[in-house]
């Protein structure tokens, strides 16, 4: 059998649904599963052994995709992804068995409409929403309660990537703490710049501590107002990262603090500690999956409104405090092995 899985789009959810896809492989162990997704995505799955293929969809290509996926002849689609449009392509692609949860007007273009589960059906975190689409349409007995998603990074790949922090100024004898302060999502996922700056020099107060900053070139902005409140000058490593570099560069630091992003995952499932900073979003559906994390929160009367950008005085962030950040990150910093010199 030839199957075909619709990925989501976001690098977080990608991550959140391995579970899921590793279920699938584990299922059909011999038959050949392509996954089509976003560049970035494929970027995540690439060496996770989920599957056999991949198809790159993007804005350029999502035209002319339709007769790509009918000459492949799949048997089956699995629809992760929620949209109508993944639905659309794979019937106008001819493919026979056509699985995916039943919203978005696009119950009609499916062989196989899966009720979505309502509250309490099912465990709140995001893994369990993929895993139940696989065991309501009959592909997973039972729901498996994973503590941590890992993402395997290849020990060359690891080589590779320590090298890149040395030549860009890491000490190898220092405390990495990588801090991811963008959120693809929107601005009301970011907890201010000033306060990662002063978490920053907080940080860097004791000696034998970098400060390296992720983020993509859009966020470049971000990224230049917490190195202006810093004392120090930390690594800059904004857009100077790919997605597909950030599993290695991620392994070889310490400690993840950031936001709720795509970033935040990534670190986590590469068995980083991970200090995350939520406001308008829900931890109890899509914190990392890891036992090595440290939700810092606080819950005004209005949280979680899951909104992108904040309508009022975004106090669900400006409430959090550096000093509370940095106690969470201490915990850590005293816990693991390496320490800094």
């Amino acid at each position: 059998m030839k199957i075909l899985i619709r990925a989501t789009n976001w690098v977080g959810d990608a991550i959140m649904a391995l579970p899921a896809l590793r279920a699938v492989r584990s299922r059909f162990p011999e038959d050949e599963i392509t996954i089509l997704s976003r560049p970035y995505v494929a970027a995540i799955y690439q060496n996770q052994q989920v599957c056999d293929n991949i198809i790159l969809l993007d804005d350029k290509t999502k035209n002319d995709m339709t007769s790509e996926l009918r000459a492949q002849k799949f048997d089956a689609a699995l629809l992760l992804q929620n949209a109508f449009q993944a639905a659309w392509f794979t019937w106008r692609a001819g493919i026979p068995e056509r699985i995916g949860y039943a919203r978005d007007g696009r119950s009609l273009l499916l062989t196989k409409a899966v009720p979505v589960p309502k509250p309490g059906e099912i465990p709140a975190h995001e893994q369990f929403y993929y895993l139940e689409l696989l065991r309501r349409a009959g592909w997973l007995d039972n729901l498996p309660n994973e503590t941590f998603i890992k993402l395997d990074v290849s020990e060359a790949d690891r080589q590779r990537a320590s090298e890149f922090l040395c030549s860009a100024g890491a000490n190898a004898n220092n405390f990495q703490v990588a801090i991811g302060a963008g959120a693809s999502y929107g601005s009301a996922k970011c907890w201010p710049p000033d306060r990662f700056a002063e978490l920053a020099n907080r940080l860097q107060a004791q000696q034998g501590v970098d400060v390296i900053l992720f983020g993509t070139l859009s966020e470049a902005t971000v990224s230049s107002a917490i190195a202006a409140g810093m004392r120090h000058p930390p690594i800059d490593l904004t857009g100077r990262t790919s997605i597909a570099d950030l599993p290695a560069v991620l392994s070889q630091c310490h400690l993840f603090i950031g936001n709720d992003s795509g970033a935040m995952h990534v670190a986590a499932a590469v068995g980083l500690p991970v200090v995350a900073v939520f406001g308008p979003t829900d931890p109890f559906g899509t914190a990392p999956v890891t036992p090595r994390c440290t939700i810092v929160q606080e819950k005004p009367y209005c949280s979680p409104c899951f909104l992108r950008r904040c309508p009022t005085d975004h106090r669900c962030m400006t409430r959090i405090t550096p000093a509370a950040v940095e106690s969470a990150a201490r915990h850590w910093i005293s816990s693991l092995e390496v320490r800094p010199a």
